[in-house]
């Protein structure tokens, strides 16, 4: 009597796992979901029957699945995570993945590279540098050479050709882009005198001496600009000149503006 039990048991054992295994394949649709983290790119891996697939940029993913197949989930970022596709999961034939943040703790790590005590002085003393290593130490052609702009690259590109006759500066010089590209270069150029003149000097000297209100900085600069001398005067680097010019300036500008 035991050996006949124990032989339908077996049996039906058998029977079902070959009847799960014999239900058609269906297309499964999931979603991997996490606390702020970004689902994309999450392995899906049916390992029954050795298909896979990614998660796109929602968490989303379709795949194969069958009556007791293991799905797999792996991410770097995540703990992996593997199930057996009930028949609730598979008639549904819709499932979300919940996924746990992977974190890696290390064991604390002390470095003393140098033998460093921590006091920023006297490590300092005892740290042997070099010198810092540039174009000119190491003898390289032009090393002060400034590269172009790309307005100054557009201008060239624009007024050189090949060939007997270049016809690129001649299309240019006729449609205007010449023209149109000098007037960018002469813009941008003034531009960054202003910017080296706000560089030398604090806001607050063109607030207490040059009696200029702080929201009134950035005006006054530009009636600086369109002054025939104020490309000469900042191209001498000359602070103290570049000052007078700004003081003799600032006279003006408050008379126009009333600011008196």
């Amino acid at each position: 009597m035991k050996i006949s039990v124990a032989f339908f048991l077996c049996f039906g054992l058998t029977f079902g796992l070959g009847f799960a295994q014999d239900l058609p394949e269906r297309e499964l649709l999931g979603q991997v979901i996490a606390d702020d983290k970004n689902v994309a790119d999450v392995h899906v891996m049916n390992t029954s029957l050795g298909k896979a697939t990614i998660t796109n940029e929602s968490g989303r993913f379709q795949l194969s699945v069958r009556l007791g197949d293991t799905l797999l989930f792996s991410a770097i970022q995540f703990r992996r995570r593997s199930f057996i596709i009930t028949q609730e999961i598979y008639d549904a034939r819709v499932i979300a993945v919940p996924l746990e943040e992977f974190v890696n703790e290390l064991d604390e790590v002390v470095l003393r590279p140098y033998d460093l005590s921590g006091d920023l002085g006297k490590d300092m003393q005892q740290i042997n540098t070099e010198g810092v290593v540039s174009a000119t130490i190491l003898g390289l052609p032009n090393p002060y050479h400034k590269p172009p702009t790309q307005a100054e690259r557009k201008l060239f590109e624009a007024t050189t050709g090949g060939g007997l006759v270049p016809l690129n500066p001649i299309l240019n010089a006729i449609t205007g882009r010449t023209k149109y590209l000098k007037k960018i270069l002469r813009t941008q150029s003034i531009y960054a005198r202003t910017e080296r003149v706000r560089e030398f000097y604090a806001d607050s000297l063109f607030i207490q001496d040059l009696r200029i209100p702080s929201g009134k900085i950035d005006d006054f600069m530009y009636y600086c600009e369109v002054d025939p001398g104020f490309s000469g005067v900042v191209d001498s680097r000359d602070r103290l000149q570049i000052w007078e010019f700004l003081k003799d300036k600032s006279g003006s500008y408050r008379e126009a503006n009333e600011l008196d």
